[in-house]
């Protein structure tokens, strides 16, 4: 299923409870932010999880849906809330209590790009703004919501992985007594979005892949992990970064040249993230 806003690339037969979603890998930037944007074509993209949805493209093989953003982060962040409206970006929004999000330029219509460089020179009107989000936010969170939906119909459980990428460089402040650096970032909200056994499950699949893995530091989900996962309802959400640099050229937003050998290896990680919802097994079964 394809609209303007995100693609669904579905599975011959749902076999698994598992829905894989990118909402930060869109990639069609829209005339009405190139004319209105005073960063250049490459600056733009410094916020986008470049490559994300080729790098998981192999989920519908193994029985899972995969939900894409086509439209850039840079235009509407699909990781908010519809309501995390900035009043430095967005004529007539009133500041609503302190929103950390919202007052660093990074609310649904966002202000600034990687590095804090300002996406405007100055606001836009709060029609605009409205547009944007009847047109791209709700569209990507009705599939989204119907996806979950679906399996939960089909299995009695929904699992979410929110698939994303991260800057090298973000977890240069990060201190862990293993001398490696973390590769992969877990985030379950500490806990609150998903059952500790399927997040156990999932660092397990990365680490078997030979990948560094960290929990919910530097990131611990944003509105996605926090408004679908519902684990007393069994419906968790968690959310996956991964290191760009292990598949891209971050300076020059390129596949590096050995991009489908880790391709392979995610295919394999997704392997086993899908067989933990499948029908018969212990957390399905609970």
């Amino acid at each position: 299923m394809t609209s303007s806003a995100f693609d669904i690339y579905r599975p011959e037969t749902l076999g698994t409870s598992v829905v894989f979603a990118s909402p930060h890998s869109g990639c069609d930037y829209p005339d009405d932010l190139m004319r209105r944007t005073q960063l250049d074509e490459m600056q733009i993209r410094s916020s986008e999880d470049a490559f994300i949805d080729r790098l998981f493209a192999s989920v519908p093989e193994l029985g899972a849906p995969l939900l894409c953003a086509r439209m850039p982060r840079a235009y509407v962040d699909l990781n908010r809330a519809a309501d995390e409206l900035d009043p430095a970006v967005i004529e007539g929004v009133r500041r609503r209590g302190h929103n950390p999000r919202v007052a660093s330029g990074l609310g649904v219509i966002p202000r600034v790009v990687a590095g804090g460089r300002p996406i405007y020179q100055g606001k836009l009107p709060l029609p605009e703004a409205e547009a944007r989000l009847e047109r791209v936010w709700h569209p990507y969170h009705t599939a989204l919501r119907g996806l979950l939906a679906e399996s939960h119909r089909a299995f009695g459980e929904a699992i979410l992985v929110d698939c994303h990428s991260m800057p090298h460089e973000a977890l240069d402040s990060v201190r862990r007594n293993s001398p490696r650096r973390p590769d992969v970032v877990i985030g379950d909200r500490f806990g609150a979005s998903a059952e500790g056994q399927l997040v156990d499950r999932i660092e397990e699949a990365f680490s078997r892949a030979g990948l560094s893995v960290i929990r919910n530091a530097p990131f611990a989900g944003a509105y996605v992990t926090q408004h679908y996962g519902r684990p007393a309802r069994r419906q968790h959400a968690v959310q996956v970064e991964i290191d760009r640099s292990l598949y891209m050229d971050e300076a020059r937003i390129e596949p590096r040249a050995d991009f489908g050998d880790f391709a392979a290896l995610i295919r394999g990680v997704v392997g086993e993230i899908a067989a933990i919802g499948r029908t018969g097994l212990p957390l399905a079964a609970e």
